[in-house]
């Protein structure tokens, strides 16, 4: 199946069709192409299986949830994130918390199975999505689990079994626009399989990148909790480093971030890539998004919204459309900095 959508690193930069992404763009003396600006929309194939739930999802004008009509809204609002710069989104196939944030999850989000395989309706969802990012030049940052989820999965075996599972599915779509994170904030203490936690995760990173389907494998890596470096194990095997910056309030620590993780051991040229980060101040002279751009890291919006229906990405049920001033903010510094 020919694609018309690939992404490829060469150094510390990324590349789609082989051109370097923003080429020649540079803003307030820092370079910019070769960046990935990016956004949080994890919840775009998010259903919930559980009865005693689903009915905190409803749609107002409904009074029902409806997992199709979240994926219909969000392909519809793709093209116009496209229209100001915006290269790449993060959507993950156990979501995040569909309140923005939360500690217990009862819901059940998860389009894999307990014994590994993956769920039909999550993954005909998850299809269209992609379909349409590579239509539109786009690339998908895919998560393949999340604390708080990763329970449903029976033990380390049906991981594993998931983890070839969703990266084989991705060679049978011949998908070239997708970058991997095998999973989202791999330090948070509630993940319930080891391999999943920092001291073993790179194991997955390393199994994702060993599965080579026509002289091809996937680029790879995994995240961390706001405000936390890349750990060696992780740096040395990831080709990209995901960091987060929740809870980072002071845009001086985001560029701190990076200079840290350039030192870890194992460090190469490599891209670094925030891809989710709750602060914004878009009308300030500094703020995260600049400071991580200063340092030459991408930078991903994470919104998890203000009111129940829904001002931000986060929750659910998502308006998708560039609806708040936040939004609107967030999107016309994209602009600002890409140069429309």
């Amino acid at each position: 199946m020919k694609r018309q959508t690939a992404v490829s690193i060469v150094g510390d930069t990324f590349y789609i069709n082989g051109e370097i992404t923003y080429p020649g763009r540079s803003y307030e003396g820092h370079k910019i192409e070769g960046l990935l600006l990016n956004s949080r929309m994890v919840q775009g194939i998010f259903d919930d299986r559980n009865p005693e739930t689903v009915s905190r999802w409803v749609y107002p004008d409904t009074g029902e949830w409806d997992a199709e009509r979240n994926t219909r809204e969000f392909i519809a609002a793709m093209p116009e994130w496209r229209s100001y710069g915006l290269l790449a989104f993060t959507i993950n196939l156990q979501g995040g918390s569909p309140e923005g944030y939360s500690k217990a999850q009862p819901w059940h989000n998860s389009g894999i199975e307990s014994d590994g395989s993956l769920n039909p309706g999550y993954i005909d969802r998850l299809t269209r999505i992609i379909d349409r990012a590579d239509e539109l030049g786009m690339v998908v940052i895919l998560g393949y689990f999340y604390f708080g989820q990763d329970q449903r999965l029976t033990d380390e075996a049906t991981v594993i079994r998931a983890v070839d599972n969703i990266t084989g599915w991705i060679f049978d779509q011949g998908y070239t626009n997708v970058l991997v994170e095998v999973n989202n904030e791999c330090n948070v203490r509630r993940y319930t399989h080891e391999i999943l936690k920092p001291d073993r995760v790179y194991e997955l990173i390393e199994r994702v990148k060993d599965t080579i389907h026509d002289g091809r494998r996937l680029l790879v890596g995994t995240s961390y909790g706001g405000g936390k470096v890349s750990e060696e194990n992780v740096v040395r095997s990831s080709d990209f480093l995901l960091m987060h910056g929740n809870g980072v309030s002071d845009p001086n620590r985001i560029a701190e971030m990076m200079r840290q993780a350039r030192e870890v051991p194992g460090y190469r040229p490599m891209p670094i890539l925030f891809n989710e980060d709750d602060h914004f101040d878009f009308n300030q002279p500094l703020n995260n998004f600049v400071a991580a751009i200063s340092e030459y890291a991408s930078w991903g919006y994470f919104d998890p919204g203000e009111n129940n229906y829904c001002d931000g990405y986060q929750s659910v049920p998502t308006q998708w459309g560039i609806n708040t001033e936040r939004k609107q903010a967030f999107f016309e510094k994209v602009r600002e900095i890409v140069g429309g």
